[in-house]
């Protein structure tokens, strides 16, 4: 079976974001007043092949765990679909 997995990681909410900082200020530069906050992260589509849904999610976790998201910075979430 064949899934595809977007993950989306961020920095923890009590990190502070330089780069979301710095297009905030942008923002604001260029008159946008109405947007207060901005955080960017990563955004990674997996295609995974496992015998199962649940095979699928492990291996998911796995490598965002393991290698996508630093866990002391960043957190990740993630939306499994069968492709």
């Amino acid at each position: 079976m064949n899934f595809i997995a977007n993950v989306r990681i961020m920095p923890h909410k009590v990190l502070l974001d330089p780069q979301g900082k710095a297009v905030l200020l942008g923002l604001q530069n260029l008159g946008v007043s109405t947007i207060t906050d901005v955080r960017i992260g990563k955004n990674v589509v997996l295609h995974i092949t496992a015998g199962s849904e649940a095979e699928a999610h492990a291996h998911t976790q796995k490598a965002c765990s393991e290698l996508l998201a630093n866990p002391i910075m960043e957190f990740f979430e993630y939306d499994l679909m069968p492709a």
